[in-house]
């Protein structure tokens, strides 16, 4: 079943070129515009913990990105990111489970998204939900946001790039009070440990995180998704970075931006004599017409 996702009152439905998407999502609820995708996660009843069914949805949404490259809004439904992996599922699985890394691939491919990616969260991002977020390029956090990793409780680690993720994060210091001795972060510590990069009050979530990828979607697109993947990728950066910028420097993009911006600073800097009466504004209205 699909569902149009409810527009936030900044960014009401005269803003969406596409409904909502007609996949068959029953945990998900995907809304599609011309430069993002904003996926809701719902699961009311396990306070949206990510079951096998959801994971399988997610690689839909990857799907959907890989092919058609757009920024990523990801939040959770009913004042909750997502509660942890589902338990009961979690119980049913062995060792060849473990093996086909079916929590962890999901997230190391929404890491590698083309386009960048930001998780909205409030209420419980708890064990595989807070891991999702670590997977998302930034955070954005309500003021009930709490992130946890509880496994080692349950008798397992958070195997889907926490252990790795998290230290790479907030420092290895804060990572261990959270994934050994079981430390909780609230908005505010989140907020001190570089994990969230604002805490804005809940009303304002959405609008808040859609404002920041207002942000983003006025850069270029292809210099957005290049900087992303030199600043993911492992060592040989002079190289990496030399060669991104050398297929920017050919671009259009960049010499229409750049000629855009001299023009604007060189009016600016032109006294009202220079740039006339017309454009300094010195005409009265009358004179115009």
């Amino acid at each position: 079943m699909s569902e149009t996702t409810a527009t936030t009152p900044g960014h009401q439905a005269a803003d969406v070129s596409r409904a909502a998407a007609d996949g068959p999502y029953e945990t998900l609820r995907v809304e599609e515009r011309d430069d993002r995708v904003v996926v809701t996660l719902y699961r009311p009843e396990a306070r949206n913990a990510l079951s096998g069914l959801m994971i399988s949805e997610l690689h839909a949404v990857c799907d959907l990105l890989e092919r058609d490259p757009r920024l990523l809004l990801l939040t959770g439904h009913g004042g909750v990111f997502a509660g942890g992996a589902d338990i009961a599922e979690l119980l049913r699985r062995g060792r060849d489970d473990a093996l086909r890394g079916i929590n962890s691939r999901l997230f190391e491919r929404v890491r590698r998204l083309p386009m960048p990616t930001l998780a909205a969260v409030d209420g419980w991002a708890l064990g595989g939900g807070a891991e999702l977020s670590y997977a998302c390029d930034l955070r954005i956090a309500g003021p009930d946001a709490v992130f946890g990793n509880p496994e080692p409780g349950l008798g397992i680690l958070a195997a889907a790039g926490a252990s790795w993720r998290l230290p790479e994060l907030v420092g290895e210091s804060v990572a261990k009070q959270v994934l050994l001795a079981g430390r909780n972060l609230d908005a505010p510590a989140a907020l001190a440990a570089g994990l969230v990069m604002e805490v804005v009050p809940a009303d304002e979530l959405l609008d808040r995180a859609h404002a920041v990828l207002d942000r983003m979607a006025r850069s270029s697109a292809t210099a957005l998704r290049l900087t992303k993947l030199v600043v993911d990728a492992p060592g040989a950066h002079p190289v990496a970075d030399d060669l991104a910028q050398a297929v920017l420097f050919e671009g259009q993009d960049k010499r229409d931006r750049m000629t855009h911006f001299l023009e604007k600073r060189r009016v600016e800097k032109r006294g009202p004599k220079e740039r006339g009466p017309e454009k300094s504004g010195l005409v009265k209205k009358e004179e115009r017409s």
